[in-house]
C-alpha cells in the first residue's frame, strides 16, 4: 500500500535497510559525490565509512562538514578527494593535518573556506529547501574572497547588510549513532551539532550505528530520532565505527590513536603504511576490533554509566 503526498509517494510496508558497510559504500556514494560526515564535531565520527571509502578507491569526492578531525586528512591522503567544504580540517590534538598541507600546497585540492556558522547555515537552508539563509556572520571578514557561497545582500525591511549563505545540498551524508532499527530510525545523543540538518538536506543517508534494536526501543524516546526513518538509504550495524572518536555511552576518545596518527602521517610513505594496516587489512568490525586489541578496548570502553531522567510519554 502506498501514500501519496502531492508529488511524494511512500510505501506504508516498512523494508529493512540493513546491508553491510561495502554495498552500502557503494551504492550510496558513487564517484565525484559530494559527502557530508564529521557533523557533531569531536564525537560520533563515522571512521569506519570513512575507510571503507578508501577501500573502494572512490575519487573526484566532495567532504562537507565544519570540523572534520582527522577523517578528511585519511580520506584525502587515499587520493579520493577533489574538493573540500569545511570550517577547519586537522587534528585537534595536535593541530594541521599533513595530507590536507600537502594537497593544499600541491593544489591538488580545491578548498571552499567556511566558519562553523556558515557550514551550519547552508545545510539549514538546504533542510529547508530554501536557496540561501540571510545571517550577519562572516560580513568583513576574508571568507567573501575566497567562497562564492557566500554574497552581501541588503535588507529588504531594515536596509542593513547581510550575508547570504547560498545552501548546501548534499548528495549523502554518513552519520554514526548510538543504536538503529533496520527501517532507518535510530537515536543518537550527545553533541548533535549540524546533524539534523544535514541528514533533511542530503539526498541519501547512511547510518552506521553501534547497535541495531528492535523499531519498540526507538518509540519509546521520539525526541532521540536524530531523522525520519523513511528518509533513510541504508542501515549498517559497526561496532567501534567511531573509533577513535567517542560514542557517548560507549566508549571514550582514543587520545593516544590521534597522536599516533600525526607521526604516521607525516610523509607520503609513513601514511602508506598506516592506511595498510588499518584501513586496507580491514574487511569487517571483527577485523578492527582484532587490531585494536582486548586491551585498549577495555581500556576505552564505559565502566561508569550517568543515566537521564525519565520521562512519561502516556499511554
Amino acid at each position: 500500500m502506498f501514500l501519496k503526498f502531492g508529488h511524494l509517494e511512500f510505501d506504508t510496508v516498512p523494508k529493512s535497510k540493513l546491508m553491510t558497510l561495502p554495498e552500502s559504500i557503494d551504492r550510496f556514494v558513487p564517484d565525484g559525490s559530494s559527502v557530508a560526515m564529521c557533523l557533531c564535531l569531536e564525537s560520533l565520527i563515522p571512521f569506519a565509512a570513512a575507510h571503507e571509502i578508501i577501500r573502494q578507491r572512490k575519487q573526484n569526492l566532495t567532504l562537507i562538514g565544519p570540523i572534520s578531525d582527522i577523517l578528511f586528512d585519511q580520506v584525502i591522503g587515499a587520493a579520493c578527494v577533489r574538493k573540500v567544504r569545511a570550517a577547519w580540517v586537522g587534528n585537534v590534538i595536535t593541530g594541521s593535518c599533513y595530507n590536507f598541507r600537502r594537497a593544499i600546497e600541491s593544489h591538488s585540492l580545491e578548498m571552499e573556506d567556511h566558519s562553523n556558522l556558515t557550514v551550519a547555515m547552508a545545510l539549514r537552508a538546504g533542510a529547508m529547501g530554501v536557496p540561501f539563509m540571510p545571517a550577519r556572520t562572516a560580513l568583513g571578514s576574508d571568507l567573501f574572497k575566497t567562497n562564492a557561497s557566500l554574497k552581501t545582500i541588503t535588507c529588504p525591511f531594515t536596509d542593513i547588510p547581510l550575508t547570504a549563505v547560498a545552501a548546501i545540498k548534499p548528495d549523502v551524508v554518513v552519520v554514526h549513532v548510538q543504536r538503529a532499527d533496520e527501517y532507518g530510525s535510530a537515536h543518537a545523543w550527545g553533541n548533535l551539532g549540524v546533524t539534523r540538518d544535514a541528514c533533511l538536506a542530503s539526498r541519501h543517508i547512511i547510518l552506521t550505528a553501534e547497535e541495531i534494536v528492535s523499531p519498540d526501543v526507538i518509540s519509546r524516546d521520539p525526541n532521540r530520532v536524530i531523522t525520519p526513518g523513511f528518509r533513510v538509504s541504508a542501515v549498517v550495524h559497526y561496532p567501534w565505527g567511531a573509533h577513535p572518536s567517542p560514542v557517548p555511552g560507549y566508549y571514550n576518545r582514543d587520545h593516544q590513536a590521534f597522536i599516533d596518527y600525526r607521526n604516521e602521517s607525516k610523509t607520503p610513505e609513513l601514511f602508506d603504511g598506516w592506511q595498510k594496516r588499518w584501513v586496507d587489512n580491514i574487511q569487517c568490525y571483527q577485523d578492527y576490533l582484532i587490531a585494536l586489541g582486548e586491551k585498549r578496548i577495555s581500556e576505552l570502553a564505559l565502566k561508569h554509566h550517568v543515566m537521564s531522567e525519565t520521562v512519561d510519554y502516556g499511554y
